[in-house]
């Protein structure tokens, strides 16, 4: 198993610390947590929202060549994949497909239908970061 780089840890961990910056009234504050990425295959939830975090998730994950995880939505909710081996597509409806190869960033804005394929010859591995979108 490949190990992420010390420069695509730092911007997980930017991503993390921004996200997870408390919001001013809101009771109880989230605590910083940091959490291995050892996942046996497939989709490994890591974050779960409340109390963790004030709405964000996110999870690990780890597909084989040709796989996909499928059409979805996050609803009104936008989603920030942090690619850190190997390469893919982020499939977003209505047009053409985003190639990446990591490491990447790809962001989903919210109520956008995407799917996520592994284009590659070796394991797509990427962390996702869900959060509720601010309402302008």
């Amino acid at each position: 198993m490949k190990r992420i780089t010390p420069t695509v840890f730092r911007a997980i961990l930017v991503i993390l610390n921004v996200a997870l910056a408390p919001l001013p009234s809101q009771g109880p504050q989230p605590q910083p947590l940091l959490m291995p990425l050892d996942c046996a295959g497939g989709d490994c939830p890591l974050l779960r929202g409340m109390p963790q975090t004030t709405g964000m998730r996110g999870g690990f994950v780890r597909l084989k060549p040709g796989e996909t995880v499928g059409w979805h939505t996050t609803g009104k909710n936008e989603e920030s994949l942090v690619v850190i081996h190997g390469r893919g597509e982020a499939r977003i409806e209505g047009q053409p497909p985003l190639a990446f190869t990591a490491p990447a960033l790809a962001y989903i804005p919210p109520g956008t239908r995407h799917n996520v394929a592994n284009t590659g010859g070796e394991l797509l591995e990427y962390v996702y970061v869900v959060a509720p979108a601010k309402v302008q």
